[in-house]
């Protein structure tokens, strides 16, 4: 079923809004891409990923020392996802084309598949935001995690507010070992077509792949001098923090107290217009943190992401100003959590009510 949006919902505000965010960047006279502070945080996380990786592999630290930079190593990638390769596969990182696949090739080297997240994220999860059977982001555990009034509810999701967080973990090594291969194969990614797949694409699939696995398995294998179960404490650790720190960013912009997860009528109507369901369905965190900022890749400031995902991430603090006075002039939602702290038991709260009420 194709979903359509209707445009004559507050038809005014998203053309009012982006109309100042142009002005707001021509004023200014500044690009919309990446500035000083962008090639920064590039530079310290991919930096930060490469000294861990080697101070692993060549140094020679006792096990707890070991144990400590894994956990890093897990966080850094993480980061670097949130903050290098997010901004370059939705373009926003460059006005040239080549450099925002160059830089997406991290996003293959930490394990995952800058294709695959292309479709899922930014084809369907920013058109189809928090829509059951659209957005497949909402299958966070299908059977154990309920986080939409459409999955059916099961006994044990009574207790889902406290073993989701362990299963976040989980997030990473099914990207690295399955997740990828299977959404790559099907023909439909939630409702959107995923067969015009490029050859080349193919060849990137299991190339990285291989690059991955032979940088954080055999090399280390063969290179420290470690167990068989030493390596797996350490691996699996590392795609612990790496899963938990992706799983608590991207859930605490969506699913939140306060959230729609609207759906269309029978002939795929939506009530809203696209620009209205983004806020509606999108919430910030943090957004006068500066650490969290820097950590995030912006993630905390989800609402101006969602609307002009291409636009840098660095641009969204002095973007979020705007976006709240005319969300607020034509009566429009602008929700968010003003703390990390805050934002982590509004998750809370959300996800002990889809576990225990059938709604």
């Amino acid at each position: 079923m194709k979903v359509r949006f209707n445009g004559k919902n507050q038809a005014e505000f998203y053309p009012e809004l982006k109309q100042k965010i142009e002005e707001y960047f021509k004023t200014n006279n500044i690009s919309k891409n990446a500035n000083g502070m962008m090639v920064f945080k590039s530079v310290f996380f991919l930096g930060s990923l490469i000294g861990l990786y080697l101070l692993i592999v060549l140094g020679n630290f006792s096990l707890p020392v070991l144990l400590l930079l894994a956990i890093l190593l897990g966080m850094v990638q993480s980061f670097i996802g949130f903050n290098v390769a997010h901004d370059a596969i939705h373009g926003s990182y460059s006005s040239n084309s080549t450099v925002n696949k160059l830089m997406s090739y991290w996003f293959n080297i930490i394990g995952a598949n800058a294709f695959v997240w292309s479709v899922a994220h930014n084809k369907v999860h920013h058109t189809f935001t928090n829509i059951p059977g659209h957005d497949e982001d909402l299958d966070v555990a299908p059977g154990l995690v309920r986080v939409s009034p459409e999955e059916p509810r099961k006994p044990i999701m009574k207790y889902q507010q406290y073993y989701a967080f362990f299963l976040y973990g989980l997030a990473s090594l099914s990207w690295v070992f399955r997740k990828d291969f299977v959404k790559f194969f099907q023909d439909k990614i939630g409702h959107t077509d995923n067969t015009k797949r490029p050859k080349i694409e193919y060849f990137n699939l299991f190339f990285f792949k291989a690059v991955y696995y032979t940088l954080f398995i055999v090399i280390p294998l063969l290179v420290m001098d470690i167990t068989w179960v030493q390596f797996l404490i350490g691996f699996i650790s590392m795609h612990l923090a790496e899963g938990f720190v992706m799983g608590l960013v991207f859930q605490l912009a969506h699913v939140v107290e306060g959230m729609d997860f609207p759906k269309p009528d029978e002939a795929g109507h939506m009530g809203e217009s696209w620009a209205i369901h983004q806020m509606k369905t999108t919430a910030n965190f943090s957004r006068k943190s500066q650490l969290a900022t820097f950590l995030c890749g912006g993630l905390n400031f989800q609402i101006e992401h969602h609307l002009f995902p291409n636009i840098c991430h660095v641009h969204y603090p002095q973007l979020s100003k705007i976006v709240e006075e005319t969300a607020k002039e034509y009566g429009v939602p602008y929700i968010e959590n003003k703390t990390f702290i805050g934002a982590l038991k509004s998750h809370y709260k959300t996800l002990r009510y889809f576990g225990r009420v059938a709604a």
